[in-house]
């Protein structure tokens, strides 16, 4: 799905989001009101000058929209993988947009992601899995890693690894993986606009990540084990 055809499915009463350079940010109306809205496009990777577009943006919104939810939308590959990236320390660029979602969460902003793409690794760590809320569409493609990438690293065998996958979603990609583990609250179908405002309903909750993936099979200790922690 193009970034156009999304915004314009969300959006229906118009909405003033523009795409540079893979960065979204703008401004959009819902029955409920205006929203803020961020995010990248076309797989992007994000690398450091993305990292400041958006924490420029997220504290744009913080200063001159006070309690303006924000929606982010997710296609990312994950960071960029560069020298020139590792050498400005992309990590601590990474956590600043981490920490600027924070403030704004902090100062009463929603924080609403929805992938309708791709959503790999850091890139999706830095911004859309900050959210209260995260959501995504039936087609989205959301992992830590790809397989061979995790044989490599763990040194498991490659065949090990696809063969646990056909039975824990902590090793399959996917969104219904994601969505068993609990690290996604709801695949919306069409139509989103309708999805949108359901969402803008709910009140604001706490993160009950561990118990949905509890609930669903897919993340079965994440729960108890920190219940156990918090009572020692």
């Amino acid at each position: 799905m193009t970034i156009t055809a999304l915004l314009n499915e969300l959006f229906p009463s118009g909405h003033a989001v523009t795409a540079a350079d893979g960065v979204i940010t703008g401004l959009a109306t819902t029955p409920k009101g205006e929203m803020a809205v961020l995010g990248t496009t076309d797989h992007l990777a994000v690398g450091v000058e993305t990292a400041l577009a958006l924490a420029d943006f997220v504290l744009e919104i913080v200063r001159d929209r006070p309690g303006l939810p924000i929606l982010m939308l997710v296609d990312t590959q994950g960071q960029r993988l560069s020298k020139k990236d590792e050498l400005l320390g992309i990590n601590g660029y990474l956590a600043h947009l981490v920490k600027c979602l924070e403030l704004a969460r902090m100062n009463g902003h929603r924080l609403l992601t929805l992938v309708y793409a791709e959503a790999v690794s850091g890139g999706f760590l830095s911004f859309g899995l900050m959210a209260d809320e995260i959501h995504a569409l039936p087609e989205a493609r959301v992992r830590v890693m790809n397989l061979p990438a995790m044989a490599r690293i763990t040194k498991l065998p490659l065949e090990l690894l696809q063969e646990l996958s056909g039975s824990s979603p902590a090793f399959a990609p996917g969104v219904e993986s994601f969505f068993r583990l609990g690290g996604v609250q709801e695949i919306w179908t069409r139509p989103l606009a309708e999805q949108l405002n359901k969402a803008l309903d709910r009140p604001p909750g706490g993160d009950s990540r561990r118990e949905e993936g509890l609930a669903r099979q897919g993340r079965k200790l994440a729960g108890p084990v920190s219940r156990l922690v918090t009572a020692a």
